[in-house]
């Protein structure tokens, strides 16, 4: 928003036609800035149920624009590859789409993860039973996360992610999740 001298607030094209979008959508308030401005303003954490390894994890994993080093060691561990137990590094930007996702929705929730990183060797084998499982998935990167949300339904997860257009959004309603990466936004 620009406000002139005479201090009457104006709107960009590209902010009405976000604004617009989201009144039509139902979303209130969400902003792509917010991801923008998370790391500026605020401590960013998330809460997360693994519904593969049944653990539980709640933690603060940044302040401002600093990421806390022993907490995003912590979130590696937690979102490792279910299969083989191999950890990889999480992108921090994967958590920050989650956090301002979760922001969006009331904060009030749990991730609960079905998958996390994947090795190379756990996703060939979940390319064998399921056809839609890319073969240069960004879960092998750690880069992306398939979840649902305590606090929200699939619907309002997938709609968050589209108006924040920050990253992949595969929507899985048949499935009971939302793929959520930190790759060139697109959707499927």
């Amino acid at each position: 928003m620009v406000t002139e001298k005479n201090s009457q607030p104006t709107l960009s094209r590209r902010s009405f036609l976000l604004a617009s979008t989201q009144i039509v959508l139902g979303l209130g308030a969400v902003s792509a800035p917010s991801l923008a401005c998370a790391k500026a303003l605020d401590r960013r954490a998330l809460s997360f149920f693994h519904t593969r390894t049944q653990q539980e994890l709640r933690i603060t994993y940044a302040a401002g624009k600093t990421y806390d080093r022993k907490a995003l060691a912590q979130i590696n561990r937690f979102l490792r590859d279910y299969q083989t137990g191999q950890v990889h590094v999480i992108d921090p930007k994967l958590l920050d789409i989650l956090w301002a996702v979760q922001g969006e929705m009331g904060r009030r929730g749990v991730y609960e993860v079905i998958s996390g990183y994947r090795s190379p060797k756990t996703n060939r084998s979940l390319r064998k039973g399921h056809p839609g499982v890319a073969s240069h998935s960004l879960h092998m990167k750690g880069k992306a996360v398939d979840i649902r949300f305590s606090g929200g339904n699939l619907s309002q997860i997938y709609q968050c992610a589209l108006a924040m257009q920050s990253g992949g959004i595969g929507y899985y309603p048949n499935d009971g999740f939302v793929h959520l990466d930190s790759g060139q936004f697109r959707t499927w």
